[in-house]
């Protein structure tokens, strides 16, 4: 693979060796370093900086000099953190708001020239796959369901439905994530009324005419639904979506992010991220479980899979 950096040592003979992956987001920059287990992964290392490349995107929706710096010196500091484990492989990936800036090239060309990795800029479909491998891992090998992958990041959606058996068989990407909507309708801490009324008519126009697969079940991944579960559960459903909503939007950042032990970068992209959600449950007529892999975990899956050439 082309984004694919081999360790400069090699591996001991019979040595698990594991990999890492950097996932170069909209809202934030994620490193995990983990071992093959069986057929599944043991988590070494899990870093994630907050990069927000989608806040302050100029007009023509370009990535900043400033932002691109600050993604760069992230994943040449993770980099070496994987380096620091040991990782016989790093692969650094990038997704919708690098693909979507007409200067994403120049933060990936920045990464290869200061951290010497070259940077796989995935597809949609790419993301979809990945994550639906990354989501559904943990689930029984012996089971024929129909699933349903939300991935809500900073700047897209993804939704991949599949089998076990089969993989996906059908993926979209909507051009609507928490950081988009949260930039540019919720400037208030806590968020106004207006403001959230704004925003949750944004996401249902996003949605309204759209028609889904029906899915038997169906699994939410990504960072919101991943600070949900410490405030509703491990299920999602409209009633405790709402009442999560109504809690992070009644009391500041900073007082969520102390009660649930957030990080208040999250606290304001949470009323977004759920009314996402929370819509698409809707739509899919189905509660929504909070997955414990996702696009990472699928990427190392693959990456553990084959052997280091």
């Amino acid at each position: 693979m082309n984004g694919e950096k081999k360790a400069q040592t090699k591996a001991q003979s019979g040595k698990k060796m594991p990999a890492a992956i950097i996932d170069i987001g909209s809202n934030t920059t994620r490193l995990l370093v983990a071992e093959r287990t069986g057929d599944g992964l043991r988590e070494l290392l899990s870093q994630r900086t907050f990069t927000r490349m989608s806040n302050g995107l100029g007009d023509d929706g370009s990535i900043s000099e400033k932002k691109i710096a600050a993604v760069t010196d992230t994943v040449c500091t993770q980099i070496r953190l994987a380096e620091v484990m040991h990782s016989a492989r790093v692969r650094a990936v990038a997704t919708a708001a690098t693909r979507d800036a007409p200067n994403g090239d120049e933060l990936l060309r920045q990464i290869h020239e200061r951290c010497g990795l070259d940077v796989d800029l995935l597809s949609e479909a790419d993301e979809a796959r990945y994550a639906f491998l990354g989501a559904t891992r943990s689930l029984p090998d012996d089971s024929d369901a129909m699933i349903a992958v939300i991935d809500v990041g900073g700047g897209s959606t993804e939704v991949a439905i599949g089998t076990l058996a089969e993989g996906v068989r059908w993926s979209t990407s909507f051009h609507i994530g928490s950081g988009v909507v949260a930039d540019r309708y919720m400037a208030s801490d806590p968020p106004a009324a207006l403001e959230l009324d704004a925003a949750r008519a944004a996401v249902a126009t996003v949605f309204e005419d759209f028609t889904f697969p029906k899915p038997d079940l169906a699994i939410a991944i990504g960072g919101s639904a991943s600070s949900l579960r410490r405030i509703t559960g491990s299920v999602l459903e409209h009633e405790t979506m709402e009442r999560a909503i109504r809690t992070v939007t009644r009391h500041t950042g900073a007082e969520v992010a102390d009660e649930f032990g957030l990080d208040i970068e999250r606290v304001t992209l949470l009323p977004a991220g759920i009314m996402i959600l929370e819509q698409i449950s809707d739509q899919l007529g189905l509660p929504l479980r909070i997955g414990k892999g996702g696009l990472r975990e699928g990427i190392l899956l693959e990456m553990l899979a084959t052997k280091v050439a």
